[in-house]
């Protein structure tokens, strides 16, 4: 059945005489109507050729910290999708400071340009929250990605309470025979992401770990490489027992510093993210084991699942955790 511009109209909720004036490149219609013609347009599979509207549909990613390896990889990673995609879709990435929740909140709240989409890294405060749900009760598709603060919305990312027991399950397999002391270190309590492992490292410590292991502090170090290094310092000399470290954040610099220089019985070590330093610890012993959560995955499956949400590819996007990597010095 042939696609008419009534259906058109129809489905992008405006007047037929705006579809016909946006499919004939005439102009005079505000960018906002343009959107929803054209999307219209597409979703229909319209079988006129559409003008050339480029950068039309405009999908924000909000990132954080743009200089740590892991949000680095990530902004890498959208630049290259961005650049695979048609010229009507450009990939507009912001970063906002993460220590800043209320302009965070604001900056959700009020972008500087129209937005047909959001992805978004958001940490877990009230305010940034209260303006993510209300970015998606504007009808604009929102992707969580990395850390899900408002569960009822979609979000792309590992299964971070799963990752939390996997450090657990080999830290407690590795020192069966070890008596001894867990601590673990994260950013803070500001993402979701990193108080799901937290909980899942400890919930696992709980029902399977041996009696012969504490699970005794959890420090905050705001993924700082110095305050890391004092907090860690600071542990193994109050407490000499500690066998195993986990950094469930995003900072391994100031704890392969402290375990560098810790020889003679070095904590077993189970961090975040796969670098070109946390390979070069892999083989130098200093750390044990590195979980993965592959950003470059996780960036191609929330542009697919907001392109998805805006009816621009039919392809099926997977609901299901992003699977995280394991990996160790043998498989480097």
């Amino acid at each position: 059945m042939k696609v008419t511009l009534k259906d058109v109209a129809s489905q992008a909720g405006v007047g037929t005489a705006t579809v016909e004036r946006v499919l004939n490149g005439r102009g005079g219609v505000r960018p906002e109507m343009v959107e929803k013609v054209f999307l219209a347009a597409r979703r229909l599979e319209y079988r006129q050729s559409l003008p050339a509207h480029r950068g039309l549909i405009r999908i924000e990613v909000i990132l954080v910290r743009p200089e740590t390896s892991f949000y680095s990889r990530l902004n890498r990673a959208f630049e290259r999708i961005a650049a695979s995609l048609d010229d009507s879709i450009v990939v507009h990435r912001t970063f906002v400071r993460e220590n800043e929740p209320a302009q965070f909140a604001r900056y959700i709240a009020n972008p500087t340009a129209r937005r047909s989409a959001l992805i978004v890294v958001a940490p877990d405060h009230a305010d940034v929250v209260t303006s993510v749900r209300k970015a998606a009760g504007l009808g604009i598709p929102v992707v969580q990605i990395m850390t899900r603060p408002a569960p009822e919305l979609p979000y792309v990312g590992i299964d971070n309470y799963a990752a939390g027991r996997t450090a657990a399950h080999y830290m407690s397999g590795m020192l069966a025979q070890r008596p001894g002391s867990f601590v673990a270190l994260c950013h803070s309590g500001a993402y979701e992401n990193h108080k799901e492992r937290i909980r899942g490292f400890s919930s696992y410590l709980s029902e399977k770990g041996s009696n012969e292991h504490r699970f005794i502090e959890v420090m905050f170090d705001l993924d700082d490489e110095h305050n890391a290094m004092e907090l860690l310092q600071a542990a193994l000399r109050r407490e000499s027992g500690i066998i195993g470290v986990y950094s469930a954040g995003g900072d391994n610099k100031g704890v392969a510093s402290v375990l560098a220089a810790n020889r003679a019985g070095r904590p077993f070590w189970v961090g975040h993210e796969l670098t070109g330093e946390t390979q070069d610890y892999l083989r130098r012993g200093i750390m044990s084991i590195v979980l993965d959560q592959a950003p470059e995955v996780q960036a191609r499956r929330s542009i697919d699942l907001a392109l998805n949400r805006l009816g621009l590819i039919e392809v099926e996007v997977s609901a299901e955790p992003v699977r995280f990597l394991t990996i160790t010095s043998e498989n480097l």
